[in-house]
């Protein structure tokens, strides 16, 4: 019997993305729709893949850690207290729990992440 891999690439097309959007009581402008491939779930609820958004803004409320790194595309990440973070390819960022905001997609964005709940 063989071992499988400690270790793989970070490639959405090894699963079907799972396709989403904001809950309709959160969305501020637009229709924006996600793009999701979960590519790993270990134990701790630690989950890692890469997550796509056409334009629109949206309210969040984060629960969890997040880190991401923004592959391509430009969004901007409006914290409660008014502190704007534009985002765009190369750029990284945390949110930690308790984090509020606006996520605004300007341009159809896509990030990898590790997420810790």
């Amino acid at each position: 019997m063989s071992t499988p891999s400690r270790g793989f690439t970070f490639d959405p097309g090894r699963v079907a993305p799972d396709v989403g959007a904001p809950a309709a009581d959160r969305i501020v402008s637009g229709d924006p729709q996600f793009r999701t491939w979960n590519l790993e779930e270990a134990e701790g609820g630690l989950y890692a893949g890469i997550w796509e958004a056409t334009p629109g803004a949206w309210r969040i409320v984060y629960e969890e850690w997040e880190y991401f790194h923004i592959l391509s595309g430009h969004s901007r990440v409006i914290a409660e207290d008014g502190t704007v973070f534009e985002l765009k390819a190369g750029d990284s960022m945390i949110l930690r729990p308790g984090f509020k905001g606006i996520w605004e997609v300007i341009e159809t964005t896509r990030k990898d992440y590790v997420i810790r709940i």
